[in-house]
């Protein structure tokens, strides 16, 4: 039953990308051209988002598990760090360069073209090597 909660919502979340826009490229690079020819749209994307899980948030709040089982994962601290701070850096500049970010990613793969499967590529890439590179970056001391 989870499985199949899981692919409907999974269906779901890429058919919002799709009709959101955030699958195209030139819309999200378009959104951050704010000194340029800025497009306000997806701000609603935004806001569709966020208060759907503002509400998903104070339902959690009054619920021991899941519906459909399991646990809760922890809730993240609530502090600024070197990993938070690095990964927003590094999730922005790439939002940013190639207009995609990992959900429409995947989602714009069935589009063709290779510009979306090098991305997917380096994105995985990243991910492969990030455990690796945390772990030298916890190693350094930091700096006040």
């Amino acid at each position: 039953m989870r499985n199949l909660f899981a692919f409907i919502a999974g269906g779901l979340f890429g058919a919002g990308l799709f009709v959101s826009g955030m699958t195209d490229t030139s819309k999200v690079q378009g959104w951050l051209d704010v000194f340029g020819a800025w497009d306000p749209t997806l701000a609603f994307v935004m806001g569709g988002a966020m208060i759907p899980m503002f509400i998903a948030w104070r339902l959690r709040e009054r619920r021991s598990a899941p519906v459909l089982g399991g646990t809760f994962p922890p809730t993240p601290p609530q502090k600024l760090d070197r990993g938070l701070i690095g990964g927003s850096v590094m999730f922005g500049m790439g939002w940013g360069l190639a207009g995609l970010c990992p959900g429409p990613s995947v989602a714009s793969l069935s589009y063709g073209g290779t510009g979306h499967w090098v991305f997917f590529a380096a994105m995985i890439a990243g991910m492969a090597i990030t455990p690796n590179l945390r772990r030298l970056l916890d190693k350094a001391p930091a700096t006040a």
